[in-house]
């Protein structure tokens, strides 16, 4: 999955020398073997819900079918969520708007994110992403949860919003992490500051393995804002195979994050090594569907593709 860094390199150099000409105090502070064992494995977590909404979670290998631009794929790899011990490590982000724009719900947001992290099974590692004018990154361990909880509480609503800057701090930064992805944002969904757009920031998603679970705080915002801003989110949630929320109170938000944790669960881990040998770094649209006739109908969510491997011409 050349293609994918390859991307990524690209759009993070331009943002870089842009993002320091603006803002040059962006910082960061600072699972398996079977992902690097075959290079060529491209893997998808996938979840797979009935007509009811309800995760279905004891499907095999066999119920599933692969095809990559139309043709069938044999399945190589294949690990349930709820297998915890052969399960792929789970690395977290929480990215989390500090803007002025959200001084009406920060109060709210904090409690949304503290509650969250304290919910999290485990986790090899969360990365705190906070921001407005500016993007500040930090990643820690389960044990640095005290220091997690301090940081998002000693943030004031300020400043400008840099929203797509540091979605594409984040998921540049996930490039060498092997296992599942998954980032949460709490925002209310407005960019007012970014070096980056929205459709670098979808490219730059499509090319990743991170799984976006936007929690949009809209109810202060203009019918027509909010409408804009729950699109661009929900088509964040929809290009990962993530899902987005829209709380309208404390009870919706618990009830968002049991949905998230319930999927992260549920999500199965798939993975095969294309039939396709050409290194042209183009977009290769990937279908995931259930064979058994019984569940039909049934939802998969899940990433649209990847861009396949690339080897530039002598």
């Amino acid at each position: 999955m050349l293609r994918a860094l390859i991307v990524a390199t690209v759009l993070s150099a331009s943002f870089g020398r842009a993002f320091e000409e603006r803002r040059p105090g962006v910082r960061a502070d600072s699972a398996q073997v079977v992902f690097r064992a075959e290079t060529d494995l491209v893997s998808f977590g996938v979840t797979v819900t009935d007509k009811r909404g309800t995760f279905l979670t004891d499907l095999t290998a066999e119920d599933f079918e692969l095809l990559e631009d139309g043709k069938p794929q044999t399945l190589k790899y294949f690990i349930r969520g709820n297998e915890t011990d052969a399960a792929p490590g789970l690395h977290v982000g929480i990215m989390f708007d500090t803007s002025g724009s959200m001084t009406a719900d920060i109060s709210t947001a904090r409690t949304a994110a503290i509650k969250f992290l304290n919910a999290l099974p485990g986790a090899k590692d969360i990365t705190l992403v906070d921001f407005d004018t500016e993007v500040r990154l930090a990643k820690y361990g389960q044990q640095d949860f005290p220091r997690i909880v301090e940081r998002i509480r000693s943030r004031k609503p300020d400043g400008y919003t840099a929203m797509y800057d540091a979605l594409g701090q984040y998921v540049t930064g996930t490039d060498d992490v092997d296992g599942r992805k998954v980032l949460v944002v709490f925002t209310d969904g407005g960019d007012t500051r970014s070096v980056l757009g929205f459709t670098d920031v979808l490219t730059l998603l499509r090319g990743s393995d991170v799984t976006v679970y936007p929690v949009g705080f809209m109810q202060n915002q203009s019918l027509s804002t909010r409408n804009q801003q729950q699109m661009r989110l929900s088509r964040l949630a929809e290009e990962t195979g993530g899902e987005a929320f829209f709380p309208l109170n404390m009870k919706e938000i618990e009830a968002a994050y049991d949905r998230i944790l319930t999927q992260l669960r549920a999500q199965y881990t798939v993975g095969y090594v294309s039939t396709n040998s050409s290194q042209d770094g183009r977009w290769r649209k990937v279908e995931i569907k259930v064979r058994r006739p019984d569940l039909k109908g049934s939802k998969i969510q899940t990433r649209k593709g990847y861009f396949g491997p690339y080897k530039p011409s002598r």
